[in-house]
């Protein structure tokens, strides 16, 4: 079967009733004809692939780029932002993606993200303790949510703590608003100074830290540069924090919403990790349900016949994908208890989250630490009036105030 003949289907969807639902429309799309043109707002348009099995052809296959992607996004700037975001990680494929991940993967190793875990879990315990002294409700979001993910990532790269408070700022600004042109690109330009600044202060005096780490493996191979470290730096300050602290939020309200699931967590705490990876599964981190859209290089068949031409824009609704009935039975609904769970959420193939282990110790923490310090959590504000951050690249909520 070629590529459809039908009118493309205007795009994004709206949104749900209730925020911490995916648009009914992308399941329509999925269990029906599953691949479908879409066209934007500004007239742009591309292909959205929903079924879990096309999903995770677009993460696996080499046939579609996220190097053409990157290049092409890089190409209408001369900003910083635009270089680094075509220096990145995910913006890379096989070889020059092989050669730098296997780097980076010497010292980001799952070992050493397990032993952080007693020093998360500290930081943890040490922001709830404030939680507890302030008037109820507290916003979760600004208190907990937001801090703890970059708190960790600080201390991951080795940022000395007076610094810490300026580089929220920074990362906040770079992660948030995307029509923020201007104070994003000045967020990139001081994280891009403030990182070569650090390396160089590095490498006259090292410590126990991942970038000290990069920066010895560089001295190592000499094809690790300083500015492939600081990009390195930046991508794992983007990816370990604005995701980490949404799903913080997010994680939270959906099990509140969700409350006979909620009842059995805290009658089985052990069963935290568990309930994580099946939160990871049904908890949208885009309004699309989407991650970062792939180009085809080559014409590639999908899984109902059709074949998807060179040259066109791709968007796997991963969060989609990862409620779909012919692996998931009764998708659509919070099970904590499921199991086997092979969701995408961390992607899958070359770009598979290098942080994925880092971003389980976070949420499984946070989430055992609130269940038993609060065991009357509720919000604080009916779910109304709950609102997700505007125009941000991975969804979030504004705030989340609660009481216990």
């Amino acid at each position: 079967m070629s590529e459809s003949t039908a009118e493309p289907i205007p795009f994004p969807f709206p949104d749900p009733p209730f925020i911490g639902d995916l648009p009914p429309e992308l399941a329509e799309i999925r269990d029906g004809d599953s691949v479908v043109e879409v066209k934007f707002p500004d007239g742009m348009g591309g292909w959205l692939v929903t079924k879990h099995a096309d999903i995770r052809k677009v993460l696996v296959d080499p046939r579609f780029s996220s190097k053409v992607m990157a290049a092409a996004a890089a190409a209408m700037s001369e900003t910083e932002t635009g270089k680094l975001m075509n220096e990145s990680l995910v913006g890379m494929d096989a070889p020059e993606h092989t050669r730098l991940r296997k780097l980076v993967s010497r010292a980001f190793t799952a070992r050493r993200m397990e032993l952080m875990r007693p020093r998360v879990a500290q930081l943890v315990a040490e922001y709830l303790d404030e939680m507890e002294t302030q008037p109820q409700p507290v916003d979760l979001v600004k208190n907990f949510a937001l801090p703890l993910p970059v708190r960790v990532i600080c201390e991951l790269l080795g940022v000395p703590a007076g610094d810490q408070d300026t580089f929220h700022a920074w990362s906040n600004a770079l992660l948030g608003d995307w029509q923020q042109v201007v104070e994003k690109e000045a967020a990139t330009v001081s994280l891009v100074n403030y990182f070569t600044e650090l390396v160089t202060a590095k490498r006259e005096q090292p410590a126990d830290d991942l970038m000290s780490d990069l920066i010895r493996i560089s001295e190592d191979d000499e094809t690790l540069t300083t500015r492939e470290i600081v990009a390195l730096s930046i991508g794992i300050l983007s990816a370990g924090h604005e995701t980490t602290a949404n799903q913080i939020g997010m994680f939270v309200l959906t099990l509140l919403h969700n409350p006979d699931e909620l009842a059995k967590l805290r009658a089985n705490p052990e069963a935290v990790p568990q309930a994580v990876e099946e939160l990871l599964r049904f908890v949208p981190l885009t309004t699309t349900g989407g991650i970062i859209p792939r180009l085809t290089t080559a014409p590639v068949e999908l899984s109902d016949g059709r074949t998807l031409p060179a040259g066109v824009v791709v968007m796997p609704a991963v969060a989609t994908g990862n409620r779909d009935p012919e692996l998931f039975e009764d998708g659509e609904r919070l099970n904590l208890s499921r199991q086997p769970n092979p969701h995408l959420a961390f992607g899958a193939g070359i770009h598979h989250c290098l942080g994925a282990q880092l971003a389980r110790i976070e949420l499984q923490e946070a989430l055992a630490a609130l269940l038993a310090r609060f065991p009357d959590l509720a919000l604080g504000v009916p779910e109304s009036e709950l609102r997700l951050k505007p125009a941000s690249i991975v969804r979030g909520l504004e705030s989340l105030p609660l009481t216990w």
